[in-house]
């Protein structure tokens, strides 16, 4: 028997507020930013979340699922597109860019903003589940960024947690 995460993720379950996951795919920016508790379930770790306690963990058998299934691979591809879009960024050959809207997208470009802990998730999770190309690609942009762009808006511990879901 399927897990509650994999049925959401599947598309055939709801998540512990009773949403689909096709639901929360066609939330607007505004949406994403204001609701907390759909990231555990669009990025399941092993560990609780010390924000959201209802959320599912994401056990051995579900990462075995995640990595032997295509489609789950494509709807978790799916859940991180929808938020890089959110942070003003796209997957584009392999990498994760900035996109033509980055500056007015990148709102969580300021000290101590909570999508911080939300990037770090979504990279772990995607080391969790095998899509590594794509964790080492928004770290890599995230890191850039911080350099670049992001003087005294990401803090060291930040990045020292980015960098650290690297050997996740």
């Amino acid at each position: 028997m399927a897990s509650d995460l994999l049925n959401f993720y599947r598309g055939t379950g709801r998540d512990g507020a009773g949403r689909a996951i096709g639901e929360i795919w066609c939330w607007d920016h505004k949406r994403l930013e204001m609701v907390h508790d759909f990231v555990q379930w669009l990025f399941p770790l092993p560990e609780p979340s010390r924000f959201n306690p209802d959320a599912p963990l994401l056990s051995a058998a579900d990462i075995a699922s995640f990595r032997t299934e295509g489609d789950l691979q494509a709807r978790a591809q799916r859940s991180l597109d929808l938020m890089l879009e959110f942070f003003g960024l796209e997957r584009k050959d392999g990498a994760v860019v900035r996109a033509a809207d980055f500056a007015r997208r990148a709102h969580w470009l300021e000290p101590l903003n909570h999508n911080h802990l939300r990037l770090t998730r979504i990279m772990l999770f995607l080391r969790h589940v095998g899509l590594t190309i794509e964790a080492d690609a928004l770290l890599a942009c995230l890191l850039d960024i911080a350099a670049n762009e992001g003087e005294g808006t990401v803090s060291e511990r930040t990045l020292q947690f980015w960098r650290a879901t690297k050997g996740a």
